[in-house]
């Protein structure tokens, strides 16, 4: 009898931000997301020279965690989440850990898209989810393999998940999810007509 197997799997990390005893108030979360903004001129100029919507503290503000003790709670959080992420993807880290890199708000306004894009040089990336209002985008992971499928025709519409060229993934308010870092992915067209909040993050191995 034929047998077919999955190879060279692609894990997808998905749990609530509180799943490990982390307790984040995601309202306060979001207070502050919006306070930083508005104060936070450099990230608002650079949002503006590089035709950015709405605002991301990705090139302005590397030390959230430093600055602000609500993000010194959610690094901690995190922390324990890309932990249990390595140990089910069998990492060897040797005498090494894997270390929170960079972390940024993302606010994302009615009309707003990611383009995609991968995260180089780190090992694992995410998103924790502040705000999600209805008709916000859920966040699309493109198969890797996409670039050497040359002559290969589409997949059905009812494929199984794990075939599909595809995935959409519709997170919640509180959420974390993780992925490693060479995973394409993009955010679609915002929807919604209030901002669609997050916050991203790359670890990296050191």
């Amino acid at each position: 009898m034929a047998q077919i197997t999955s190879l060279f799997v692609t894990r997808l990390y998905r749990a609530r931000l509180s799943e490990l005893g982390s307790q984040i108030d995601t309202n306060e979360l979001e207070t502050s997301c919006f306070s930083i903004a508005e104060d936070d001129e450099a990230g608002q100029t650079w949002c503006e020279e590089n035709a950015y919507p709405g605002y991301t503290s990705y090139a302005s503000l590397t030390d959230l965690p430093w600055r602000f003790p609500i993000f010194a709670d959610l690094k901690e959080a995190l922390d324990r989440h890309v932990e249990a992420f390595a140990e089910d993807l069998e990492f060897d880290l040797g005498d090494g850990k894997l270390e929170l890199e960079d972390l940024w708000i993302n606010i994302l306004p009615e009309g707003g898209t990611h383009s995609s894009h991968i995260h180089p040089h780190s090992v694992i990336s995410g998103t924790t989810y502040v705000s999600m209002p209805d008709g916000a985008s859920a966040l699309k992971l493109e198969d890797p393999r996409s670039a050497r499928m040359m002559a290969a025709p589409p997949r059905k519409k009812d494929a199984r998940e794990e075939l599909k060229a595809f995935v959409y993934v519709k997170p919640q308010v509180g959420d974390v999810l993780l992925w490693e870092s060479w995973l394409r992915h993009e955010v679609p067209l915002n929807m919604a007509e209030d901002e669609r909040v997050s916050v991203s993050f790359n670890y990296k191995w050191v």
